[in-house]
């Protein structure tokens, strides 16, 4: 999985934000809100996040209804794994990635280990 593109973003940013089955047509007037663009090119790249698996649809009528497959966090944490399983040394790559935590970073990475601690793995 790689990361999304410009348009890939914005619209799956709405669709997470919605929580809530959307069609094209919901999309294109919330992004007509800060550009121009047009139908088929919103019912273009819904299709291809289809494809991506990061959206379902049902049909409905001549259209599709579209729901996210997981939530936006759930989508970064993957991004998260693959980037640190392509990095060629893990353990660098991580304490790089430490080393630029915010303070508040730093608490929320606390934080996720007090609920799910790092535990050995068969």
């Amino acid at each position: 999985m790689r990361g999304l593109g410009e348009l890939e973003s914005a619209i799956m940013e709405r669709m997470w934000a919605y929580r809530r089955p959307a069609t094209v047509r919901d999309v294109l007037e919330d992004l007509r809100r800060d550009r121009e663009i047009a139908y088929t090119t919103v019912m273009t790249v819904m299709d291809k996040l289809f494809k991506k698996g990061l959206l379902k649809r049902q049909p409905m009528g001549k259209a599709y209804v579209y729901e996210t497959v997981g939530s936006k966090e759930a989508y970064t944490a993957q991004l998260m794994r693959e980037t640190l399983a392509s990095s060629g040394n893990q353990a660098a790559t991580l304490v790089h990635f430490l080393e630029r935590l915010t303070p508040e970073e730093a608490r929320a990475l606390e934080a996720a280990l007090r609920v799910f601690p790092v535990r050995d793995r068969p």
